[in-house]
């Protein structure tokens, strides 16, 4: 029996709670139509494998106890890895997979989302056209949230990272620009540090790259010169580190039009058939964009051909950055027109990395989505 009791008003729980069962029911029936096995992960999860794969979102808001057997364990902040974990260990390719149940993430002082809600997700494993799983999983979650879920947007996390794998810069750069290209801020200060225009090291970090440059024990004499260490750093760690930011310091600046090519890449903007047009014009100058842009016209013909306007769907480059960071492909969102109040109706995108990591490397191409059913309902008027 469902328990969640987001948005649900009060006053009305019980008529809540039955419209509730009756919508997570017509969920989880057109995902066993669509060929899923319904799953159960647990909600206790590892919580050195969840934090490593959501990210900084999800460190800050899970809720982590300590079990006396098993360690560090974390309340499941949604299902993705949880079933991920599930597949790896016992599935078999391909497969797809359904749920309903709770999740739990804190929110912020004066909040008034829950900080405990359900998800009912389809998952999707198969190493067949990418193109056509994401086609299915859209449009199989716009034909289920319908017109209360009409304000649409999509992106491709794809875009992005193939242009910074194409960047000619040391790899430590790109690998260093990858890993914040889902926090926009973060980029943007690594972006200028590694451009021609960072600022001048203050006095302090010039006498540590100076010593640097001359080598270890170079470091190691300004550090006994200093004194007593103070923090959890020892001298090891501060040497090593010192000795990193030395090869960062002699490494070339990221070039003035490398830094405006990354800067319109994230512009883009528009209908997708738009979009996908000016990401074309600008793929010459660009390694790897042609083969993202390739990927990205697939899905819309896979889109096209079950119906979908695909070419007039949103599409922006930045969309999804600031979501969970196992998303490495395309990622959409389905709101409600007109409700801010209301997250996302539903919400997915595709996870190869994922696979990889939790499969030792032998992973497999998935993609998934999540609906939210109690804000569902709410949209379309059975919530204050």
């Amino acid at each position: 029996m469902l328990t969640a009791r987001a948005y649900l008003p009060d006053g009305r729980l019980g008529a809540g709670l039955a419209r509730l069962e009756a919508e997570t029911a017509r969920i989880l029936t057109a995902y066993g139509a669509a060929g899923a096995t319904v799953v159960e992960p647990e909600a206790l999860q590892p919580a050195d494998v969840l934090l490593d794969l959501y990210g900084e979102d999800i460190r800050a808001r899970a809720y982590v106890t300590q079990d006396p057997v098993a360690g560090e364990m974390m309340l499941r902040p949604d299902f993705t890895v949880p079933v991920v974990r599930l597949h790896m260990a016992h599935g078999a390719a391909p497969a797809r997979y359904a749920y309903c149940g709770p999740v739990w993430r804190a929110q912020e002082p004066g909040s008034r989302r829950p900080n405990e809600y359900l998800q009912a997700g389809f998952e999707l494993f198969d190493a067949g056209d990418p193109a056509e799983a994401d086609a299915e999983v859209f449009a199989l979650m716009a034909g289920l949230v319908g017109e209360t879920g009409s304000e649409v947007a999509t992106g491709d996390m794809g875009i992005l990272a193939a242009v910074v794998d194409g960047l000619e810069t040391a790899p430590h750069r790109r690998a260093a620009l990858r890993r914040h290209l889902w926090r926009p801020e973060a980029f943007r200060r690594l972006l200028r540090r590694f451009g021609a225009g960072h600022e001048e090291a203050t006095a302090a970090r010039a006498t540590l790259l100076a010593a640097a440059e001359r080598g270890a024990e170079a470091v190691g004499e300004l550090i006994a010169w200093a004194g007593e260490p103070v923090g959890l750093r020892d001298a090891e760690d501060i040497t090593a580190r010192a000795l990193r930011l030395a090869g960062e310091a002699a490494t070339p600046p990221l070039t003035e039009a490398q830094v405006a090519a990354l800067d319109e890449v994230l512009s883009v903007s528009g209908p997708s058939a738009a979009a996908l047009a000016r990401l074309r014009g600008l793929a010459p100058d660009m390694p790897g964009l042609k083969g993202a842009c390739d990927r990205v016209e697939a899905r819309l013909e896979a889109l096209a051909r079950r119906g979908i306007d695909a070419g007039a769907l949103p599409f922006s480059t930045s969309f999804g950055r600031t979501t969970l960071e196992y998303y490495d492909g395309f990622v959409f969102g389905l709101s409600a027109p007109g409700r801010p109040d209301l997250p996302p109706l539903a919400q997915g995108g595709r996870y190869d990395h994922v696979t990889a990591v939790l499969g030792g490397g032998a992973g497999i191409p998935a993609v998934g989505a999540i609906i939210r059913p109690e804000a569902l309902i709410a949209a379309q008027g059975g919530a204050a």
